[in-house]
């Protein structure tokens, strides 16, 4: 058993019906830690805040320690006479190479980090996120390019399992194990895309587009929200996405293309059907 399941062991036992946080795909109540990954750019996420937890709690006890000792060390009663002397060339070289390496250890799985992140494998689907206020819309380009708007469900139209403030009328559907790019904008103003379980984050700008790539391992549904104060109701702009299995994805979207169709794209079919 590693930390982190121990730590949700002990917050369950600590708090009876409380769903431990190792659950994927949105926040649970106490939770303390980030939410459990959904891909291998989140699992490095969580490894990298893991690795930047043990530092900076050993800086911090170490800091600790050292005031502790010196208030008792060298107190009034212990050391009426202080020492005059005002550099040690030793403690100098130490408190400047150590922090240094320091930094060195941050940064070689920071710079990994950002390299996976940035370099944008080949991708298995595309998708293009469009930020409005309040609301995404998608498009599926290499499907036929069907378009659809995803607007938060308020409570009453809530499905059992379903999240308040983050479950949607549509959800964006993608295929599990398979490389998704995301090609993110907005009509308006400023707004991100960010889903915490698969670790991205991007601004969509009007007039830009942004990209990220994600690789969901296992499938569920998962949630996140517009992180860009966007105006007043930035608070109920959710993203929700149901990862599937590739059959189940494509049967989606035979159906998506019919239920997504445009009013022009329906023009022959309708020609047809007379």
């Amino acid at each position: 058993m590693n930390w982190r399941t121990f730590a949700a062991a002990l917050a369950a036992g600590a708090f009876p019906g409380v769903a431990a946080f190792a659950e994927t795909g949105q926040p649970r109540a106490w939770q303390m830690s980030l939410q459990a990954p959904a891909t291998p750019i989140a699992r490095q996420v969580m490894g990298f805040h893991d690795l930047l937890l043990v530092i900076i709690t050993l800086i911090a006890l170490f800091v600790l320690v050292l005031i502790a000792y010196v208030v008792w060390r060298f107190r009034e009663d212990r050391n009426p006479t202080p020492s005059r002397r005002s550099h040690n060339t030793l403690l100098e070289v130490v408190w400047t190479v150590v922090p240094v390496l320091i930094l060195v250890i941050i940064a070689i799985p920071s710079f990994k980090l950002l390299y996976a992140i940035e370099q944008v494998p080949p991708p298995d689907l595309r998708i293009k996120a469009i930020g409005h206020q309040w609301y995404w819309s998608y498009v599926y380009p290499d499907h036929g390019n069907f378009t659809f708007d995803a607007v938060m469900k308020d409570d009453g139209s809530l499905e059992e399992g379903e999240p308040r403030l983050l479950a949607t009328d549509n959800y964006v559907v993608v295929p599990v194990k398979k490389k998704v790019l995301v090609q993110v904008t907005a009509e308006d103003v400023l707004h991100s895309w960010a889903v915490p379980s698969f670790g991205v984050k991007v601004d969509a700008i009007p007039g830009r587009l942004n990209e990220l790539w994600f690789e969901v391992e296992e499938p569920g549904t998962y949630y996140g929200q517009c992180s860009e104060l966007c105006g007043v109701n930035h608070g109920f702009m959710p993203i929700a996405i149901r990862a599937v299995t590739q059959e189940e994805f494509d049967a989606w979207v035979e159906q998506a293309k019919e239920q997504f169709a445009r009013v022009d794209d329906r023009a022959p079919q309708l020609a047809s059907a007379r």
